[in-house]
């Protein structure tokens, strides 16, 4: 199928396509396992033969320079395919379970077998690893897809719909391009698992629209990521660490820390710490600097500019509007109730509050939603111990921030309000799986114990084996 013809197809044609889809899984060809080690490497070979090309196109829907692209899109999917590749046929195998004594004779185990269609709506912050990266465990664990780009990043859109029929197997995972009318008809359809990413208000449509049809989603939602600075916490370490997590993609992550905590008295020199990482990292004109993401567009440019006034200005304020570019900056003097603490920022302005202590910390976090994420620096074990069992969120990280996302045995998803549901790695696979029971039993010996006429003795028997 060519780009044009896959750009053309209309909401009325969405049924049938879907039923191509199922036609495709009921025979098997996705439950070969070789067919699926083909088609993970079929997804390395198009990420990496069209790394130009993908870098042109995130450079102009996001302005994101070269180095982003590949750390923060094509690595991650880059190792996540190496590390399923791996692993496929273990994970794949059947799973022993030990048999009680009140089975005997009898194998049990657990067999994974693949869901069927799964739905992937990707976001447009990450337009390849968030469609690509969902993909990795859906055909791991043999499942068709139907794969629906973010119209927000038209270029990388385009892309993937050009891309993705010529390297894949378009019998079993196919693309279509729109926007809300298109995601909305998708919608209606009954599919055998939802993956969407994007924000809680959508995310809540999509598990309406899946309740219809009891369809299983998961749903990476974000959030106001805290990062509290513990009392002893080494500010320089941590403010190149948070200038980092936060300014990358311009802070249009999920997982950016949202808001800073940190005591009074410590508040200034947290702020000069940042604004010396800040002129090693981008320099004098940081807003004209080539390592900076622009915001994506001049709706979203507004929305994070309307911030600027939600505290004062103690780093940074400038913004570009022909570009949609803001300067990354730091507000101090913001009050828990300010437009800018009501929800996720994603963008480059961080916040930074004053509390007493960690427990001070700990409570203002735990007034508010579960976060995606949520970050401590400290060099206190007991600080690290209470932050970890105290603080509910998708995920954690001590002394740093993001950087969980680079090991696949670690399940990522968030809790609550931030989203339901994990991927990544061996979870991913087992999430895209039906993890069926099977008992196989053998036909002596006949212990008569479960069967009527009931006795006494066997109350007694039934509560000793129990």
């Amino acid at each position: 199928m060519t780009k044009a013809e896959s750009m053309t197809i209309s909401t009325d044609q969405f049924p049938a396509l879907l039923e191509d889809l199922r036609a495709t899984f009921a025979p098997g060809l996705t439950r070969d396992l070789a067919w699926r080690d083909a088609q993970l490497d079929a997804v390395h070979r198009l990420l990496s033969e069209n790394e130009d090309a993908i870098g042109h196109a995130l450079a102009a829907d996001l302005g994101k320079p070269p180095q982003e692209v590949l750390l923060g899109e094509l690595a991650l999917l880059y190792s996540s395919i190496k590390h399923a590749r791996k692993r496929l046929k273990s994970w794949a195998r059947p799973r022993r379970v030990s048999t009680p004594l009140l089975g005997q004779p009898a194998r049990i185990w657990v067999q994974p077998e693949p869901l069927g269609v799964v739905l992937i709506l990707g976001a447009w912050n990450y337009p390849f690893q968030l469609i690509f990266g969902p993909l990795i465990p859906t055909l791991a664990a043999g499942n068709c897809a139907l794969l629906k780009p973010s119209e927000i990043a038209p270029s990388s859109s385009a892309l993937m719909t050009e891309l993705i029929p010529k390297y894949l197997d378009q019998r079993a995972i196919r693309v279509v391009e729109g926007a809300v009318d298109e995601t909305t008809e998708l919608l209606k359809l009954r599919f055998d698992h939802i993956i969407y990413t994007g924000g809680a208000a959508v995310g809540k449509i999509v598990m309406r629209a899946a309740s219809e049809h009891l369809t299983p989603v998961t749903l990476e939602l974000g959030g106001k990521s805290p990062c509290v600075i513990d009392r002893d916490a080494d500010l320089k370490h941590a403010a190149r660490r948070l200038v980092w997590g936060k300014c990358i993609n311009s802070g249009q992550s999920c997982i950016a820390p949202d808001y800073v905590l940190v005591a009074p008295d410590q508040r200034e020199e947290l702020v000069a710490a940042i604004d010396a990482e800040l002129q090693k990292m981008y320099g004098d004109d940081r807003l004209g600097s080539a390592d900076y993401a622009n915001i994506v567009n001049h709706r979203h440019f507004r929305r994070v500019r309307q911030y600027l006034d939600s505290g004062k200005v103690a780093i940074g304020g400038k913004v570009d509007e022909t570009n949609n570019r803001i300067e990354p900056t730091v507000l101090v003097d913001v009050a828990p109730d300010a437009p800018v603490m009501q929800e996720e920022i994603f963008g480059p302005v961080l916040p930074i509050l004053t509390v007493a202590d960690l427990d001070a910390a700990m409570a203002f976090i735990l007034e508010r939603d579960k976060p995606l994420a949520a970050y401590l620096f400290t060099k206190n074990k007991d600080s690290k111990k209470r932050f970890v069992e105290t603080v509910s969120s998708g995920n954690m990280c001590i002394n740093d921030v993001i950087m969980f996302m680079a090991v696949h045995e670690l399940p990522f998803g968030g809790v609550g309000m931030s989203g339901m549901g994990q991927y990544h790695g061996k979870i991913g696979f087992d999430r895209l799986s039906h993890l069926k029971a099977v008992m196989s039993r053998g036909r002596v010996p006949e212990p008569p114990i479960r069967f009527a006429p009931y006795s006494q003795l066997k109350m007694k028997l039934l509560r000793w084996f129990g």
